[in-house]
């Protein structure tokens, strides 16, 4: 798979994207990086620690966010991608759902668009992606959790995102699926995705694997975002195992280290 200018073994490597958020209230790490100055050197510091990717996001998607206009959102991002990509020559992805963001991240040099909504929030975007030929990133989301049966309807709701992509023109070999830790799921959803992520291969897509911080590992472990970061590992290794071909973190060394680690014991294994 080719992002930007890169090509990546999505068969068999698995690769970091490290988290970049610009925005004053993730529920993370709101604020830290949301001045130009200080997102550059957290961007310089997980490229040396070895990020693949640089994850860009403008506005907060942790639970009970307040949504902000197309307009803020691209002054967060668009001077942030600019600077990354004459800076640096890793790919730089913009995580939003808006296509007038996206499309303005792309212009930026933008090589990925990250959609939370998998191309159902907003009508343009899957166009956006196409006509930029850019690659994307399409996680599964609900408003609601409501399942019959959770695995084969999550199934569902996958292979409407890779017809939506389909019908805009996105080329395949552009398309990453993310099973959507934390969104439109219950606590218990969300354990039983990650432990059977091998699901989403029967679609045929590399699969990303985002659980950094993220309130699955909280509850289970009764740890606030700052103290989860052995949980995020252990889920990072299960991914590795999974066959997922990226992982999304804010702790780039470890998790680095983690799949390196994991790497090298199914190789030899094998």
């Amino acid at each position: 798979m080719r992002i930007g200018s890169r090509e990546f073994d999505t068969e068999h490597q698995t690769y970091i994207m490290g988290i970049l958020n610009v925005t004053p209230d993730s529920f993370s790490d709101g604020g830290k990086y949301s001045r130009i100055d200080a997102a550059l050197a957290h961007a310089e510091e997980m490229i040396r620690e070895g990020a693949d990717i640089i994850d860009v996001g403008g506005e907060s998607t942790r639970p009970g966010h307040v949504q902000i206009t197309d307009e803020e959102e691209i002054a967060r991002v668009v001077p942030v991608i600019e600077a990354l990509k004459a800076r640096f020559d890793t790919p730089v992805s913009v995580d939003t759902y808006k296509s007038a963001v996206a499309r303005e991240a792309v212009k930026a040099g933008a090589d990925l668009v990250n959609d939370i909504w998998g191309l159902k929030y907003d009508p343009g975007m899957a166009h956006v992606i196409a006509a930029s030929g850019v690659a994307c990133c399409l996680m599964h989301n609900r408003d609601n959790t409501d399942y019959g049966q959770f695995i084969p309807e999550f199934l569902d709701d996958m292979r409407e995102c890779i017809r939506l992509a389909d019908a805009a023109g996105i080329a395949r070999d552009k398309i990453i699926l993310d099973p959507g830790v934390g969104f439109g799921k219950t606590y218990e959803m969300n354990l039983e995705i990650i432990s059977r992520l091998e699901v989403l291969h029967e679609l045929g897509f590399p699969v990303l694997l985002g659980t950094s911080r993220k309130s699955v590992i909280g509850l289970t472990l009764d740890l606030p975002p700052e103290e989860r970061e052995e949980g995020t590992l252990v889920t990072t290794v299960y991914g590795v195992q999974k066959g997922c071909a990226f992982v999304r973190v804010h702790d780039v060394e470890k998790n680095k280290r983690a799949v390196r680690m994991t790497r090298a014991l199914m190789d030899y294994c094998n």
